[in-house]
């Protein structure tokens, strides 16, 4: 097992442990009911984990001695809302949630961002615990503790900072993930090495044919990698006021994306057009090599992710998403460029003119990507 620990001890201590190995998930029952003790477990999971993974657990749950609630929501971004978020408040006021009771999450990002909200404001925070099935939720969203749902007018601008008690990921699971989704969560495998490791970076260019679902000691490396950097940059910056916006890089205008299409555009592939536009306004801009933008391209396009804007963008929606971007502030939206594989300039002011001309968001077409 590759154990990361994430060190948070000031002002109060918020400290866990990354657990990371294959097989890890059948061994989960039995720790979980011996970390709860007798305290109540809420397992949030949703429709498809559940059928793949969530029912079983539960059955092992209470073959463990647990005392456990299951909560199934409907699968996919659309369930990232406070509606949802309300009703699973609701059912664990009424499942006699305490202060010592521990949420499970069990699933992908959505799952992993609602349930830790939940978390974050039932009785004002009760523990949680994240057990992450998708390739991004590992690398990703299941480590550094922000929470949150998306608002009709934008991705992820209700939320909170919570840290997980734990992290448990099981590399065996992705097996079953769809290729789609698989490629989605090496969106923000290739974010991380773009934004913070150039070593790591030449790493998955000469493996990116490697990078399939079922070569797991591969994936193992690449996911220990991936959420060691994360961590490093966690501990330093918990709370996203330096550091930690390098890892938004792609995420300003792929936010903005995926809420134009009503999420019917993925995450990652959001976020691999970010990246691609904002490597060619780095280059248009000086900040970046065009050698280290064409290097990030074909990267994403020898994974298979989209560099360019599909034609269901609204652009409207888009512009009002952009404006409204969580990380603008009274000087309008900035943004995290590249200076270079493994380098970031944070806060750079962008025109709005050069971001709708790279994008050719209002055209009839998608906009270039070199």
């Amino acid at each position: 097992m590759t154990q990361i620990r994430v060190q948070l001890d000031t002002p109060r201590d918020r400290s866990y442990t990354i657990d990371i190995r294959p097989g890890l998930l059948t061994a989960l029952p039995g720790m979980l009911a011996r970390q709860a003790r007798r305290a109540r477990l809420f397992v949030i999971t949703d429709a498809t984990v559940a059928r793949l993974y969530g029912r079983a657990m539960f059955r092992e749950l209470v073959r463990a001695g647990a005392d456990v609630r299951f909560l199934v929501v409907p699968a996919g971004e659309r369930s990232k809302n406070v509606a949802v978020a309300h009703g699973l408040q609701s059912r664990l006021l009424r499942g006699g949630v305490r202060r010592d009771s521990i949420v499970v999450a069990l699933g992908g990002g959505v799952v992993g961002d609602l349930a830790g909200y939940v978390a974050a404001t039932v009785l004002r925070g009760v523990r949680y615990v994240q057990i992450p099935t998708t390739l991004l939720a590992q690398v990703d969203s299941s480590v550094g503790g922000k929470v949150g749902v998306d608002h009709s007018a934008g991705k992820n601008l209700i939320g909170a900072f919570h840290q997980p008690t734990a992290v448990y990921i099981d590399p065996l699971v992705l097996r079953t993930l769809p290729r789609a989704e698989f490629r989605n969560g090496l969106a923000e495998v290739v974010k991380i090495a773009a934004a913070l490791d150039r070593e790591f970076f030449a790493f998955i260019e000469r493996n990116v044919r490697k990078l399939v679902r079922t070569r797991v000691r591969l994936l193992t490396d690449l996911i220990a990698h991936a959420v060691g950097l994360k961590a490093a940059v966690v501990e330093e910056d918990e709370f996203e006021s330096g550091l930690r916006k390098s890892l938004n890089v792609g995420h300003t205008i792929g936010h903005a994306l995926e809420a134009s299409t009503r999420y019917s555009l993925k995450h990652g592939e959001g976020v691999a057009i970010g990246m691609a536009a904002e490597a060619r306004v780095a280059v248009a801009l000086g900040v970046l090599p065009k050698d280290d933008a064409n290097r990030l391209l074909r990267t994403l396009r020898a994974i298979g992710l989209p560099t360019s804007v599909p034609r269901r963008v609204k652009p409207a929606v888009f512009a009002s998403s952009l404006a409204l971007d969580k990380k603008s502030d009274a000087g309008g939206t900035t943004y995290v460029l590249l200076r270079s594989i493994g380098r970031c300039a944070i806060g750079v002011p962008v025109p709005d003119a050069l971001i709708r001309r790279t994008l050719g968001i209002g055209s009839r077409r998608g906009g270039r990507t070199e």
